[in-house]
């Protein structure tokens, strides 16, 4: 007999079916033993009567929860006044015939029937293969998964290509720090992994890849905070022959089908998004991330906006100038010796897509001309030999007939963490960091072993 999933039960009453999964609960009723049993699609409750199969009747005896068990039996409906609403198939229960035990469990540290939110983080973590088995994180992951497809979808039918781009490659200024990836090959040498997947899409553009799309795994070495992981997965857009509106319009179309589609329960407070400007939202609610609901109370509220016009550059700690988002933003004057003469004037085609107080995405219109991409990289301090050594690639590659383009990476994390009103980004993620960044079932980041150490020509100097 072949397993059906817990799910299709409820459309075989009559029928003797075979169906696997965890045990959820268990409970002695006299002499009848009931098991909620579990799998991916669903609950069902089973039955065990003693007058019906005494062999199984003991074996079930011994069940307990997180066993994985396979069982067979008669799908029929429950006594009146027995029904569960709370249950797909709480209309049904499966009459026990036979019972295998698959496997034994130890009893889990911590309740999985809860939200899990009263559980420490570091239990959580260290056990998150079984905190992954609550309703609500299965459900995340789930709907992670349809937003995911539904971009894909949705872009190939224009023409966009996913295409993949390196993991391991060159450090990028994208304004944290990278980790890096020592090279057994190149004694001395170190990858970075990528902060974006910046360079590489603009040099699609220069390929003729005129609409190009990737879920792309991203890595910042940065201060974890509750909107933020170590890692993060952005869908990363890059268009040739665009101008900032056509970025915009199309961006909103997207997230206006995903809402529409995927959660018809949400409302979007207004539409089109509003589009502000730096000056505006920084002059009127303090911060470059206005919260634009307005009940904000309303867990359904979805208040969509897109920043526009930021500064090129601005102030670091140390009196220097830093790029406001990266350097290949296009500057809104061509005019090299202005952006040499007075930079903290210059304002930019950058773009930020906001969400509930919240960056959900940024994005730009790129500089595609060699000499104005690199007085940037001279007014952001950088000398002719590092331009060439860091960049020389990139200045190279657009000497040879590259287009006009821009982009947009909106964040899949956090979107899906407001869209389910989640208190913190880990619950949206299947494996996350702790706060400090740490994987505790792992127990990484780690040291490595001496061997390790000496076959790349490294030492440890430890504070």
């Amino acid at each position: 007999m072949e397993r059906v999933l817990i799910r299709e039960t409820s459309t075989k009453p009559g029928e003797s079916v075979k169906v696997c999964g965890w045990v959820w609960g268990r409970r002695n009723h006299g002499q009848i033993i009931f098991i909620d049993l579990k799998d991916a699609s669903g609950i069902i409750q089973c039955v065990f009567a003693p007058n019906s199969n005494a062999e199984i009747y003991k074996i079930a005896e011994t069940l307990r929860t997180g066993w994985v068990v396979e069982i067979t039996g008669a799908v029929t409906q429950r006594p009146s006044g027995m029904v569960n609403p709370d249950l797909a198939t709480g209309k049904i229960e499966l009459q026990a015939e036979d019972l295998t035990v698959l496997n034994e469990s130890l009893t889990p540290p911590f309740a999985l029937d809860t939200d899990g939110l009263e559980v420490s983080e570091e239990i959580r973590m260290k056990y998150r293969y079984l905190d992954l088995r609550r309703a609500r994180l299965q459900k995340n992951l789930r709907l992670r998964h349809r937003v995911i497809q539904f971009m894909r979808d949705w872009l190939t039918q224009r023409e966009f290509v996913e295409i993949e781009t390196p993991i391991i490659s060159k450090s990028t200024p994208e304004g944290a720090r990278d980790y890096v990836v020592p090279s057994h090959q190149q004694p001395g040498k170190f990858y970075a992994l990528p902060q974006s997947p910046q360079q590489y899409k603009q040099l699609l553009m220069v390929a003729g890849f005129e609409k190009y799309f990737q879920i792309a795994r991203c890595f910042r070495d940065e201060d974890t905070r509750g909107d933020r992981q170590p890692e993060f997965t952005q869908l990363d857009i890059e268009m040739s022959f665009v101008n900032q509106n056509d970025i915009l319009e199309l961006i909103e179309k997207l997230y206006t089908d995903i809402i529409e589609k995927l959660f018809p329960e949400k409302h979007i407070s207004q539409k089109p998004f509003p589009r502000l400007t730096y000056k505006e939202v920084m002059e009127k609610y303090g911060n470059d991330k206005p919260d634009l609901r307005k009940n904000k109370d309303d867990p359904n509220e979805l208040a969509f906006a897109f920043v526009l016009d930021w500064p090129m550059f601005e102030k670091k700690d140390d009196g220097s100038l830093g790029a406001m988002h990266h350097p290949f933003t296009l500057p809104k004057t061509t005019d090299i010796a202005e952006i040499k003469k007075n930079p903290r004037s210059i304002i930019s085609y950058q773009h930020d897509f906001v969400l509930n107080g919240y960056e959900v995405g940024g994005g730009s219109i790129r500089t595609h001309q060699p000499e104005l991409l690199e007085a940037v990289f001279e007014v952001l301090g950088h000398t002719k030999e590092e331009i060439k050594n860091q960049f020389g690639h990139l200045l190279e590659a657009f000497k040879y007939g590259v287009p006009p383009h821009g982009g947009i990476a909106p964040g899949i994390d956090r979107f899906i963490m407001l869209i389910q009103n989640e208190p913190n980004i880990r619950e949206v993620f299947a494996f996350p960091k702790t706060g400090d960044g740490r994987d505790l079932m792992m127990n990484a980041p780690s040291e490595i072993s001496e061997e390790q150490l000496k076959e790349l020509g490294l030492s440890v100097k430890k504070k």
